[in-house]
């Protein structure tokens, strides 16, 4: 029988963190999935916080909750700034 006296631990290890980069990828194919415009239906989302802009189908929406959406928008504009050649 186990020593009921002393305090057990309990670690959760962290499971892989998903970027930003994948989160939004993830969320355009929803939107698209579902016959949405994803620019529209993300801009919704970013500028107001709702995020019944964003589908649940494929967890798109528990999945973009996950990340602030400054964050968001920073990975956008590094994507925008690279396709562009401006570094």
């Amino acid at each position: 029988m186990k020593d009921l006296s002393n305090t057990q631990f309990f670690q959760v290890g962290q499971g892989p963190q998903i970027q930003a980069r994948d989160i939004l990828e993830i969320v355009y194919k929803a939107l698209r999935e579902k016959g949405y415009n994803p620019v529209n239906q993300m801009v919704g989302y970013i500028m107001s916080g709702d995020p019944t802009y964003i589908t649940s189908h494929n967890g798109a929406r528990s999945l973009v909750m996950k990340m602030e959406r400054d964050e968001l928008v920073e990975e956008m504009l590094k994507a925008y700034i690279e396709h562009n050649g401006w570094e």
